[in-house]
């Protein structure tokens, strides 16, 4: 993954995405040790200190947890407290969003409602 330095996103924003992709796509499992900020800093090639806002973020969120001198490790909840805000902050923006572009469309709610079912399931019929 490349960091969009250009974006309106805060960088430690997007690193902080992408720790929680790696969770949830199992490249990292619980109680399983992280990459150290000085480790990140040199993979997408930033400033230590962002990426250290980075990870301070999600363990805010307890979705990493230090252990002092060893590093940040995954905690066993991650994955869901992951998944719990997505669906309530992500998802919600998303659909509020999508609802909104339909309305100004004039796109009805059963219309909308087949779109995305068409969607869900790769565009084919279930």
């Amino acid at each position: 993954m490349v960091l969009n330095l250009d974006g309106s996103k805060p960088i430690y924003v997007q690193l902080a995405e992408w720790l929680e992709n790696e969770i949830l796509n199992g490249h990292f499992d619980s109680g399983q040790k992280i990459y150290s900020q000085y480790q990140l800093a040199e993979i997408f090639n930033i400033n230590p200190a962002t990426a250290a806002k980075g990870l301070n973020i999600l363990a805010e969120e307890n979705v990493l947890y230090k252990k002092r001198g060893l590093g940040m490790f995954v905690s066993d909840e991650a994955k869901s407290i992951i998944l719990t805000k997505r669906r309530t902050q992500t998802l919600t923006g998303l659909v509020e969003e999508l609802a909104a572009e339909a309305r100004r469309l004039d796109v009805s709610k059963e219309e909308l409602i087949e779109m995305i079912k068409g969607a869900m399931t790769g565009g084919t019929e279930e």
